[in-house]
């Protein structure tokens, strides 16, 4: 029979009350699952034995053989420390010890064979060893062990309480030993055969004490894959169930509204990426399930049109639609970008926002409640309960990670059935992390630029060199272009920050004084009409220079902007800044995109700029910077629990998860519910998984 793994971890010989409590409140552990689940962060090797007259001042870890000669007590400003000569045939090296010192006096014995293992230090001319971990030769030798010795990840609290990690080798051990190493399969025959990968059994034994290099690295294979495997599968199942128990309203027929504008008023020809993405929005619709996708773009692919030819084809149905977009500024733009449009179709449009006068909000209740009102565009008003719709068939949500899934979930309540949903985005999420975080939506993805569009050129200057790059500004301002000087915002430092835009403002002034030039400047501190005010100033050619903070990151659109000089810019991260050169480029002109900075630069800034210099492809820039700042600071706090992962990183293990994610698409497409006989130890643990493991709660 074999041992339940869900017996609480308090009833492993050798851990009791105490251990079993730190276990749990320092590193998780309530079962004998959880421990199995702990995996080693490194590993180092234990078949090698050093002699004292071959330790080299490195600091690195190392084993020595040999028998402690005396002890002595050291007074030092805190408390005393303890002080064990230690010689093999070779030397002598000394043992230290901070805390404890009771214990090792009465546990460890002169003369007698030890095997010492622990970092090395050189003090006052001889090596010395804090806090090693030590055993008698004789125990050392019976052990169980592997070439390569695991070392777990520990806590503080935990080495000062004495678990240390060969107490923690000692449990594991003596686990393996209760569950004679037995364990479950997980994963079906076919996977297993395909993939060749070792049983569940064998690849936890030879994670823990791995028997060679090449068996540790397939043990790890087969642990990730299973990982990422259960995670595609619960994303994946998650968005079947959706499709086959949502019901969406379907848009049956492509009509007037959609053809007059393709035929007479579409302002370029598509490019072929948002026709395919057109196409699948299409296919979307027309099925009798809700649509949820996502569709990622760069900066300026031509999503807003797509977007509006959509809501096309609700108005051709019958429905009305909405646009949701996080900020006042973006929401208007999106409204003027389309009202033109709009008039020209006679199809009605209104805004809704927090400073709509309470007049025009009625009206706009009203004739959204009888039908009249077709497109509704807007910020977090829309959410409002005020707000009732008709039918509501399409909502469209910009820039998605800005709004939290209740606030998605408040949309989708304003109808009898949801509406379908296409959600925008013009920061690129790498690949990886958009099957994780984004998993159950689908995704299209426009990678190709309008034609005419010339990429942006990009360098990078330092403060030293700034007279050129005033001189170039002006003869920008000479051919009638608009530039941009942003300058960081950190709130933490806010002071200094105004300080910075303030000293820049001024120095700008100097340089390009009126009545030849005017320059306009918007911060944080302003008043939201002010800052309109500015905004507007610029967009309408009366200003040359917008100095600014990063309000303008999202939503400006002044095609006739041709420079953005970014000032301290090591001080942003990598999509900030791609973000910021997106708001040029817009216009037939050639643009610019200047990075200002000190000499003094770290590796990791000198990488984001050496790759906005290169690369003007969002989603490379996302990669880059997925591997320089981590999954959980790309998706901020709501998503990235998703990424609390055991053993694989979804960085560096970019290729295991595609498989995963390809091999839990087989087995579902070819049995949706997991029924036949070979997938019934898959349907079993993703069973157990959803009963113990609260791993899905965190997938939105």
């Amino acid at each position: 029979m074999s041992v339940n793994l869900q017996t609480p971890i308090d009833y492993l010989k050798g851990v009791g009350p105490n251990r079993a409590d730190l276990l749990r409140s320092e590193l998780g552990i309530h079962t004998y699952q959880d421990l199995i689940n702990l995996f080693p962060n490194r590993y180092i090797d234990r078949t090698k034995y050093y002699k004292i007259n071959q330790l080299q001042r490195n600091n690195a870890e190392v084993q020595v053989i040999g028998q402690i000669t005396s002890f002595r007590e050291v007074a030092q400003k805190r408390g005393k420390r303890l002080v064990a000569e230690f010689r093999d045939d070779t030397g002598l090296m000394e043992l230290v010890w901070f805390r404890g010192q009771k214990w090792i006096r009465e546990s460890l014995k002169t003369g007698q064979p030890y095997v010492i293992f622990g970092k090395t230090n050189w003090f006052n001319g001889k090596f010395s060893m804090p806090h090693p971990e030590i055993e008698l030769l004789s125990e050392h030798e019976k052990n169980l062990r592997s070439a390569m010795q695991a070392i777990y990840p520990s806590t503080e609290k935990l080495s000062n309480k004495g678990i240390t990690n060969r107490v923690v080798t000692k449990i594991m051990q003596q686990l393996f030993l209760e569950t004679k190493g037995r364990y479950a399969e997980t994963l079906s025959d076919t996977i297993r055969g395909e993939l060749k990968l070792l049983s569940k059994s064998d690849a936890l034994f030879n994670v823990h004490f791995p028997k060679s290099p090449e068996l540790l690295s397939r043990a790890q294979f087969r642990l990730k894959f299973e990982e990422l495997f259960y995670i595609q599968l619960q994303l994946i199942l998650k968005n079947l169930i959706h499709k086959s128990k949502i019901k969406g309203f379907t848009f049956e027929k492509v009509g007037d509204y959609f053809n007059t504008f393709f035929k007479d008023y579409l302002p370029f020809d598509l490019t072929n990426a948002q026709k395919r993405v057109l196409k699948e929005i299409r296919a979307d619709l027309g099925s009798n399930a809700q649509m949820n996708r996502l569709l990622q773009g760069d900066v300026g692919s031509g999503k807003t049109i797509v977007g509006f030819m959509s809501m096309l084809m609700g108005l051709d149905n019958g429905f009305q639609c909405c646009l949701m977009a996080p900020t006042e500024i973006l929401s208007v733009q999106h409204y003027n970008g389309l009202l033109e449009w709009c008039n020209k179709l006679n199809i009605s449009i209104s805004l809704l926002t927090g400073s709509t006068k309470t007049s025009d909000r009625r009206i706009i209740h009203e004739n959204l409640e009888n039908g009249t009102l077709q497109i509704l565009i807007g910020t977090h008003a829309l959410l409002e309960d005020k707000v009732k719709f008709k039918n509501l068939g399409l909502a469209i949500i910009d820039e998605q990670h800005r709004f939290g899934v209740k606030q998605r979930s408040k949309l989708w309540h304003k109808n009898e059935l949801p509406p379908n949903v296409l959600v925008m985005t013009a920061t690129p999420i790498p690949r990886t992390l958009a099957m994780s975080v984004y998993g159950d939506l689908d995704i299209s993805i426009i990678d190709e630029l309008p034609a005419g569009r010339k990429p942006i050129k990009t360098v990078h200057r330092y403060d030293n060199n700034r007279l050129k790059v005033f001189r170039f500004m002006k003869d920008e301002i000479a051919k009638g272009r608009q530039i941009y000087v942003v300058y960081p915002l950190i709130q933490e430092s806010e002071k200094m920050d105004y300080k910075d835009l303030m000293d820049g403002y001024e120095s700008i002034s100097r340089e390009f004084p009126t009545p030849d030039y005017q320059i306009s400047i918007v911060h944080g501190k302003m008043k939201a009409e002010d800052k309109d005010y500015e905004m507007q100033r610029f967009a309408e050619g009366k200003t040359n220079i917008m100095v600014a903070t990063t309000v303008i990151e999202v939503g400006v659109n002044v095609p006739n902007a041709s420079v953005m000089i970014i000032e301290s810019a090591e001080r942003f991260g990598l999509s900030q800044l791609h973000q910021l050169r997106g708001r040029v480029g817009r216009g037939a002109e050639q643009s610019y995109c200047i990075l200002m900075t000190g000499h003094k630069l770290s590796n990791d800034s000198k990488t984001r700029l050496e790759t906005m210099v290169r690369s003007s492809d969002g989603f490379e820039i996302a990669e880059v910077d997925l591997k320089l700042r981590g999954p959980g600071d790309i998706m901020g706090t709501q998503q990235s629990g998703v990424l609390n992962l055991r053993i694989a990183d979804i960085v560096k293990d970019k290729d295991i998860l595609e498989r995963a994610r390809y091999h839990a698409k087989s087995v579902l497409k070819l049995d949706p519910s997991l029924a036949l006989p070979e997938h019934k130890m898959i349907l079993n643990t993703y069973r157990q998984m959803s009963k113990y493991r609260n791993i899905w709660n965190y997938i939105s």
